[in-house]
């Protein structure tokens, strides 16, 4: 009997990992109609205007707008300091000028979440670990509590630990990390670590807002990996406030 020769195994399926990006609009639910109209309008010009002046365009992101908020997917060859650098400090002046001269209820004031990983086109949206997590950075409650704590300042920014070690201890585009606090996200079935930055503002003013409450008499701490996600059945769908009651597929790892 002859010997058959082996056939080549199949080609592993490349999977990417992309750039994610979300921007929500703080109490956007309190105005009326026409302030909701106007704002969604501002929150895409704003965009626009501090990805231009960062050499980023836009066109080529994809987008999924959520009314108060956008999730973005941005392409492979995005530069991730020039994101975390030069695209949040023009989006941080470009909020001054918008808001300059108005009245409290009248600001537009954003959260930032910007996370890396796999991201991939769904029936309903994105499906990855990616969108989960961004997610759960964005509705951190460490997060939250700066923006309404700090009231100079119309943005708070948060990475997740991956782009903190990989992009901004580098200190490319002129980030420094010491502008940045270390914070541990616990939303829902997430858990993992994020770095909070308000430009224009040290860490010291952080340091009361971002701190973990005590823990309650009886409650206990869970320990293990982080940036953790369960297993579920689904696809996720980026939505306003509560992103992900959908799930990722069943595939992906704890």
């Amino acid at each position: 009997m002859t010997n058959q020769p082996s056939l080549p195994l199949p080609a592993q399926e490349s999977i990417p990992r992309r750039l994610c990006l979300a921007a929500d609009v703080e109490k956007y639910s309190l105005l009326d109609t026409l302030g909701q109209e106007t704002v969604q309008s501002d929150l895409v010009r704003l965009l626009e205007e501090a990805a231009e002046r960062s050499g980023l365009d836009r066109t080529t992101w994809e987008r999924q707008p959520q009314g108060d908020q956008e999730f973005a997917v941005l392409p492979l060859d995005t530069p991730e300091s020039v994101v975390l650098g030069d695209f949040v400090r023009h989006l941080s002046q470009r909020l001054g000028v918008r808001n300059a001269n108005r009245d409290t209820a009248e600001r537009m004031r954003l959260r930032l979440a910007v996370d890396t990983g796999v991201a991939r086109t769904a029936a309903l949206g994105y499906a990855g670990p990616a969108p989960v997590a961004l997610a759960r950075y964005l509705n951190a409650a460490q997060l939250k509590r700066v923006l309404e704590g700090i009231d100079s300042t119309d943005l708070a920014l948060i990475v997740s630990d991956r782009l903190y070690q990989d992009v901004v201890r580098l200190r490319g585009q002129g980030l420094d990390p010491r502008t940045f606090d270390k914070v541990h996200v616990k939303q829902k079935e997430f858990t993992g670590y994020g770095w909070i930055h308000v430009p224009e503002h040290g860490p010291e003013e952080l340091a009361e807002l971002v701190a973990d409450p005590e823990p309650k008499p009886g409650e206990g701490t869970r320990t293990g990996p982080t940036h953790v996600v369960e297993r579920n059945e689904g696809v996720v769908h980026y939505g306003s406030g509560d992103a992900t009651t959908g799930t990722i597929n069943k595939n992906y790892y704890r």
